[in-house]
């Protein structure tokens, strides 16, 4: 009894140790202190007052001083229990994603979505849940260097002076002529404001320590000047009296201070910024490029959450508007930073909230026409890592500057990074649409939707219940659509993304999908000499007995069309009559009269017996069709019953083409005089095209000429003094029957010959 009494007590002592140092910690862990914190919580692991909670803990300081992968095992060992809030959801995706683990990241980012689905940030994965392929396949906008200047602790910043001669930057590196107290949120050292003269290769070569009027014992910086280099604008944290310096549980914020410049260039007149205050921080300011606005970044209460961006308009007499928060778009509910304008309106910050590669992102917000805020970029490769890229600075030139980072092939906690714009940021555009029945426009689940362009491969995707799907399209390009759903005929659009104006990102385009009755018109449109599917031909069909189009379309590249015959039933006859039209190819009219036997496809060019297809543009004939040639008996005119077979050809391709005009043309060689040249090709001409008069219809479409020996295709001339030594396969070439397209019905081509006379005689 004695021992059990002892050993009770013995444990009594020890939960109440535990339970002492589990305050420290919090205690810790509530002023930021996270360095301290995690060696408490640490220590306590496996005790009696650990928890899924007292984990939670731990896990965000590891998260906050930058060390992921504890976080990430620590997360894991608490994030399956119900003492997991959102935040923790959150922040154990982010861990995952910076140890580069995307897959695991996503999945744990897709159940924050549910768990938190009003959240901007759930809103903003869904919307780009593709976003590693979207980066990747967008490639490296930059080329980048680490600094000489950085060392093994933290440097960060890159802020040009107006004449960008001079860079200011932030650094803890230490020297004989600052401090040495230890900053216990990372257990690194206070950062103070340095200063380079900056060179050719945007290396800073001298570095030196600024004024110590201006650097205090806690932080400085971000920095930043105004246009006209008479105001200076910095970051310091609080440094009040007492206990002004701290808010009512011990943490000691950020402000802005002000500072004139004098003609000397001495900072003088030091005040403080008009929403400073204890209770929360005020920092990162940045100047408008036109000067109008200040930019500024505040965990004050009323924002999204985290610490979000802000601007005020400056007015005459260093006074300042209303504070306006940026909003939803670029301020999420976790940390938005370092706002910077360029001198072309463009403006970059670094966000943890909004989809990135992991950790804080470098994101581009291109400006309107109007010069307002457009679409949000992310900045990508090689600036955006999976760590933290933040403190992005674009000079003048709009090519160059400086942004800074803790990824590992750094030489210190933070580095800055000098960077050369190699390829211009544009507007990413998404092509958006919904499958619909075409009949009742409700939306169509499940549909699949073939997407393509002329650079790239075809990209499959299903729509959602609601029928939509959308797709990232490159500007300048034209690209089409195919829906394809079971019971339901395919659908075709095509959608361009050329000259969209500067501020639309989003090109709708829907799909009508027709359903299958049971009964349907199938047309196929081919070449006719390559039997190959035509694309671009204007197809409309007229029901004869309406007098309304049944399909009116533009083929696509399958050259076919199909429509669903609702109304109809088998036995019924239906009459049509097709137009043909596509540009290098003779247009076509063709009429369609069927009787329905059964249910199912009715496929009009295998009813029509290829009368479907379609022949390009010739100037003669016989490009169209082999005719062998015309043959005649010595001086006759006559036609023969071999001539009358290669003359019906003729006649096919006109009854083919009711609007076809054609003349035909009879030439002889040079033998025999040039008059009884010109009487002889006259008759032949005469007598061949009225023998296709005779059996086609409208008999004008065709007048014959003679031209005897006047268009000889070789040097064969044997006229008067002139003897001849061609032979008579050489004569043959010249003897010769043409049969020239002059119109196919069209304005093209405007020839009138009433002409009884080849020779006008």
């Amino acid at each position: 009894m004695r021992i059990i009494l002892i050993l009770a007590l013995i444990l009594n002592l020890t939960s109440f140790g535990q339970a002492g140092k589990l305050k420290r910690a919090e205690k810790y862990y509530q002023v930021l202190s996270y360095t301290k914190a995690a060696i408490q919580f640490e220590e306590l692991l496996g005790s009696a007052v650990d928890s899924p909670k007292m984990k939670s803990k731990l896990a965000f300081c590891y998260f906050q001083m930058g060390e992921m992968l504890k976080a990430e095992t620590t997360y894991s060992q608490m994030i399956s229990t119900p003492e997991a809030t959102n935040d923790d959801v959150y922040n154990y995706s982010q861990s995952l994603k910076e140890n580069k683990k995307y897959t695991e990241s996503d999945n744990w980012m897709k159940k924050f979505t549910e768990r938190a689905p009003e959240d901007f940030r759930t809103k903003d994965f869904l919307t780009k849940g593709d976003y590693l392929y979207r980066i990747e396949k967008e490639g490296a906008r930059f080329t980048i260097k680490n600094l000489a200047a950085n060392t093994a602790l933290t440097d960060f910043g890159g802020y040009p002076s107006v004449d960008e001669m001079d860079v200011y930057f932030m650094s803890s590196r230490q020297d004989k002529a600052r401090n040495d107290d230890v900053w216990t949120w990372n257990n690194d050292f206070y950062l103070e404001m340095y200063k380079s003269k900056k060179d050719a290769n945007l290396e800073l070569p001298e570095v030196a320590r600024y004024s110590k009027k201006i650097n205090t014992r806690f932080h400085e910086g971000p920095i930043c000047f105004s246009p006209d280099a008479k105001t200076v604008f910095y970051t310091r944290n609080n440094i009040s009296k007492g206990k002004k310096r701290k808010d009512k549980i011990g943490i000691q914020n950020l402000k802005i201070y002000i500072s004139t410049i004098d003609a000397e260039g001495n900072w003088i007149n030091e005040r403080e910024f008009k929403l400073n205050s204890k209770e929360y921080s005020v920092g990162h300011p940045s100047v408008s490029s036109d000067g109008k606005y200040l930019y500024f970044v505040s965990d004050m209460p009323g924002g999204m959450g985290g610490s979000d961006i802000y601007k005020m308009q400056i007015l005459d007499g260093g006074n300042f508007g209303e504070a306006i928060n940026l909003g939803k778009g670029i301020n999420t509910e976790a940390m938005e930073m370092f706002p910077w304008q360029a001198a072309d309106g463009t403006f970059f910050f670094a966000s943890d909230g909004l989809v990135g590669l992991g950790g804080l992102d470098v994101f581009v917000v291109l400006p309107k026409a109007d010069g307002s805020f457009g679409e949000i970029i992310n900045a990508g490769l090689p600036v955006n890592s999976n760590k933290d890229d933040f403190a992005f600075v674009m000079l003048k030139d709009g090519l160059h500057g400086y942004f800074s980072s803790n990824r590992e092939t750094g030489k210190g906690m933070d580095d800055i990074y000098s960077f050369s714009l190699t390829k211009p940021f544009k507007k990413s555009l998404v092509l958006e649409g919904i499958a619909l029945d075409a009949a009742t426009k409700q939306p169509l689940s499940n549909t699949d939707i073939t997407f393509s362009s002329p650079n790239g491969e075809p990209i499959k995707v299903k729509t959602g219940v609601d029928g939509s799907y959308s797709f990232p399209i490159e500007p300048e390009l034209d690209y089409k659509l195919v829906g394809e759903l079971t019971d339901y005929f395919p659908a075709t659009e095509n959608a361009s993304s050329k000259n969209i104006p500067l501020d639309v990102t989003v090109v709708k385009k829907d799909l009508f999908l027709e359903k299958d009755p049971g009964l349907s018109l199938y047309a196929l449109v081919t070449d006719s000499k390559e039997k190959t599917p035509l694309e671009g031909v204007k197809m409309t069909i007229l029901d004869n007995k309406t007098k309304s189009n049944v399909i009116d379309l533009s083929t696509p590249i399958t050259g076919d069309a199909a429509k669903g015959l609702a109304g109809k039933k088998v036995g019924e006859t239906i009459t049509y009559t097709i137009f043909l039209e596509k540009e290098g190819y003779f247009p076509k009219t063709v009429q369609f009269n069927y009787t329905i036997k059964e249910p199912g496809v009715i496929k009009i060019h295998e009813a029509l017996a290829g009368a479907l297809s379609m022949d390009k543009e010739v100037k003669d004939l016989r490009d169209l069709v082999q005719i062998n040639d015309i043959r005649f008996d010595l001086n006759k005119d006559f036609i023969r019953p071999d001539a009358a077979l290669e003359l019906d050809k003729v006649v096919a391709v006109m009854n083919k083409y009711p609007n076809m005009v054609i003349e035909l043309g009879s030439h002889t060689d040079c033998r025999s005089s040039y008059k009884y040249n010109e009487d002889l090709s006259d008759r032949r001409a005469k007598n061949s095209a009225k023998y296709i008069k005779a059996r086609i219809t409208n008999p004008d479409r065709i007048f014959g000429k003679g031209y005897g020996e006047y268009f000889l295709l070789n040097d064969c001339k044997c006229e008067g003094a002139v003897k001849s030594t061609c032979t008579n396969e050489e004569h043959d070439v010249n003897r010769r029957t043409e049969f020239k397209i002059i119109t196919i019905g069209s304005d093209k081509v405007d020839v009138i010959n009433n002409s009884t006379n080849s020779f006008g005689k």
